[in-house]
């Protein structure tokens, strides 16, 4: 851990200055978005990354106009797992958190969703270790790839 934080604000400045440099979207993620936004839906991000980063990689994305909210992991003092950022995110919109389908791609992101009483989904999609067991997360659902949130309709039940 210790080395991990003394290597940080290294790994931080490098990938500051490739920001979106080799970045794609998962495929079928454009799909779903379209289908959120089809059903006039909104979605937002909740992230831990740090927002001087995350803001201009969802603009790079061309997601700026089209992203309800976007917190990163400094926006509040607490960050996932905490279930603030959330909680803040659903009061901005001025929606219930039982209202919320929150998919992350790590743990911390299902223990927020489940402390903030939302729907929670695992994507398998994501960068996780070798070691790490999504079955254990706790999610209310997994999905595979991103186009199972509509094929499984796994965004349209609570």
């Amino acid at each position: 851990d210790a080395l991990r934080e003394s290597l940080l604000p290294e790994f931080l400045a490098i990938y500051e200055q490739g920001l979106a440099e080799h970045s794609r979207l998962f495929d079928g993620i454009d799909a779903v978005l379209g289908y959120i936004e089809a059903r006039s839906a909104r979605w937002g991000i909740v992230t831990n990354k740090p927002y001087y980063l995350a803001e201009p990689l969802v603009s790079k994305l061309g997601w700026h106009g089209r992203s309800a909210i976007l917190l990163g992991g400094d926006s509040l003092p607490r960050k996932k797992p905490d279930p603030d950022q959330l909680l803040h995110a659903c009061a901005a919109l001025s929606v219930e958190p039982e209202q919320v389908v929150y998919i992350g791609d790590d743990e911390r992101d299902v223990q927020a969703a489940n402390a903030a009483n939302m729907r929670s989904i695992g994507a398998l999609w994501g960068y996780r270790p070798a070691d790490d067991d999504p079955l254990r997360w706790q999610a209310d659902a997994l999905a595979a790839m991103p186009i199972d949130l509509i094929d499984l309709g796994l965004l349209n039940r609570r």
